[in-house]
């Protein structure tokens, strides 16, 4: 609808905003269309008003068909164009200049959902963009984009294999880059969830690494439940991934998050082949279950279920459930990380509310200097929470945990926490080419 008026004898119009012009005018750019999702796109609208407010949505569905969804507000430049690289959003799920801020704040349409990839070969997530020449404030499913755009987000590059491992008790899936190698071998695993994650193993993969995604307990003839780690098994996996004939044979990194990277500071303390390990949000000591190997017995530190809060949302903070391994009762279950053979980083966030992860990398730095190890390094993150994970891993504070009746507490705050996950994926990856030692293969 146009509206007219009369301004010093001439004829001026005055358009509605929802109007911008004809429809093929306007236009949105994402390049590229298809990418990893630890790569940055670059997305532009252009053939709008000056100085308009639009609203921009980015969409998906997952796995299971959860939808999960993401909107900000934007106003035009004088040339009627918007580019997240440069224009702030000004409302919506953020503010201010994040070019991957619609990734970043993808969130659950029903609460206490995680965004998981699980299928990281089959198919990408589509993700949909969608431009609309107003500023939307009713659901979307109610109104009509403008123009959209479909982008594909791989968690694997083009030439990168999967190979279901069944070798001996171990299980897991390898992930090898294209070509002869040999490739720097790291093993990857996660937490208290248990089954196979395999989403950053691939990632790796597609950065050059062979990556063993390695499963513990709850996947397939694994234990249904850890209570008790025998450290031989990891020690199985490390042998057989240093063993492979495109893995570089002087050794292998480990990286692990929150029960993870407490079993990856464990292999790096007894394990000859560990040579560089990351240790995401974890302890410095054993927890709840208790650790073998060989003769040695290391109990855990037992939980405790009433220092555990129920936040005013109704789920589950843990952070002061974690005993303190200074108290003499618990010096046994600490790790002696002065006996590994390499560097351990440690990355914390300092709003994690699983664990106070922050807590325990100091006292494991504290451990290191008395016990004169030096190669010991933490990174805290400012407003990260618990699930420091690659990037594009849309913030997740809290979702629900199999075993649990109510959602976990993970923690962070959007802008810092993903901020955090950008920074650590770089580091990470240089921590571990640096470190793990690069041997060319004996050929017959």
């Amino acid at each position: 609808m146009q509206m007219c008026s009369v301004v010093h004898g001439t004829q001026i119009k005055q358009i509605n905003p929802a109007f911008s012009g004809p429809r093929d005018m306007i236009g949105l750019e994402v390049s590229p269309e298809s990418s990893l999702v630890d790569e940055p796109v670059k997305i532009q609208a252009w053939g709008l008003l000056p100085q308009q407010t639009i609203t921009l949505r980015a969409w998906l569905e997952d796995e299971k068909g959860q939808i999960f969804s993401s909107r900000a507000f934007y106003r035009s430049d004088m040339e009627g164009k918007v580019n997240l690289e440069s224009s702030p959003a000004i409302g919506g799920d953020f503010e201010g200049v994040y070019p991957m801020g619609l990734f970043w704040s993808l969130k659950p349409s029903i609460p206490f959902f995680r965004l998981i990839k699980r299928d990281v070969m089959g198919s990408p997530w589509y993700i949909h963009l969608e431009l609309y020449p107003y500023q939307v404030i009713s659901p979307l499913h109610e109104e009509t984009p403008r123009v959209s755009k479909i982008i594909e987000r791989w968690y694997v590059s083009p030439g990168v294999q999967r190979l279901h491992i069944r070798k001996g008790r171990v299980r897991g899936a390898l992930f090898l880059p294209p070509g002869e190698g040999p490739f720097l071998g790291v093993v990857d695993m996660f937490g208290g969830i248990g089954g196979l994650t395999e989403f950053r193993s691939s990632l790796l993969a597609s950065r050059g690494f062979a990556a063993l995604a390695l499963a513990y307990f709850a996947y397939e003839d694994l234990p249904k439940s850890l209570i008790h780690a025998d450290l031989t098994y990891f020690e199985e996996a490390a042998q057989y991934l240093q063993s492979h004939p495109k893995v570089s044979a002087a050794g292998v990194g480990v990286i692990g998050i929150c029960k993870g990277a407490e079993m990856a500071l464990a292999m790096a303390c007894y394990l000859p082949q560990v040579r560089a390990t990351v240790c995401i949000n974890g302890t410095n000591a054993v927890n709840v279950n208790s650790l073998g190997y060989g003769d040695l017995l290391l109990n855990g530190i037992p939980y405790q279920a009433e220092a555990g809060l129920v936040t005013d949302i109704g789920a589950l903070k843990i952070s002061k459930a974690f005993g303190d391994p200074r108290t003499p009762e618990h010096q046994d279950s600490i790790l002696p990380l002065e006996k590994a053979r390499g560097p351990i980083l440690f990355l914390v966030g300092d709003n994690d509310q699983i664990y106070d992860s922050l807590f325990f990398a100091k006292e494991a730095l504290a451990r290191a200097q008395k016990y004169g190890k030096k190669d010991v390094y933490m990174q805290c993150y400012p407003g990260a929470g618990h699930l420091i994970e690659p990037p594009g891993s849309p913030f997740c504070p809290v979702s629900q945990y199999p075993f649990l009746p109510l959602p976990l507490m993970w923690g962070g705050e959007l802008l810092p926490h993903c901020r955090a996950q950008e920074d650590s994926w770089r580091e990470i990856q240089d921590f571990l080419r640096r470190n793990i030692p690069h041997s060319p293969r004996n050929k017959l």
